[in-house]
Parts: structure tokens; C-alpha cells; sequence
């Protein structure tokens, strides 16, 4: 791998949080299914790389003082 991203853009990390996440929700009363675990992980990694470039811009709107 010669490409380096943020743990919150992977889809592998994503997949791992919901594969744990789904058989405690399904004791819970709410399962989940693989389609619909495969499909959250796509647009929560979505969503999460949103979210970060939000941030990032914002944080250069806001920032006081430059970068060394």
C-alpha cells in the first residue's frame, strides 16, 4: 500500500465497526442484515469523509495563526 488515508475514510474500518456492532444490535431487537450492513458501511465512510472535510475547511476559516 503505497497510498495513506484517515481510519474514518476506510470502508475496512467502517465494515469491522458495523460486523461488531451488528450482532449486539440484533440481541437488541434490531437486526441487520449483510446487504444492509455492506450498504451502511458505504455511506457512513461517505458521510465520515464529509464530515472531516467540513472540519478541515472550517478549521482553516477559524485558524489564528499559520502553519510551520
Amino acid at each position: 500500500m503505497q497510498d495513506d488515508k484517515e481510519w474514518y475514510r476506510s470502508k475496512t474500518v467502517w465494515g469491522g465497526l458495523i460486523a461488531v456492532a451488528a450482532p449486539l444490535l440484533d440481541l437488541a431487537g434490531f437486526p441487520i442484515d449483510q446487504a444492509m450492513q455492506a450498504d451502511l458501511s458505504d455511506k457512513l465512510a461517505l458521510l465520515a469523509a464529509s464530515v472531516g472535510g467540513l472540519l478541515a475547511i472550517w478549521g482553516r476559516l477559524t485558524a489564528t495563526s499559520t502553519i510551520r
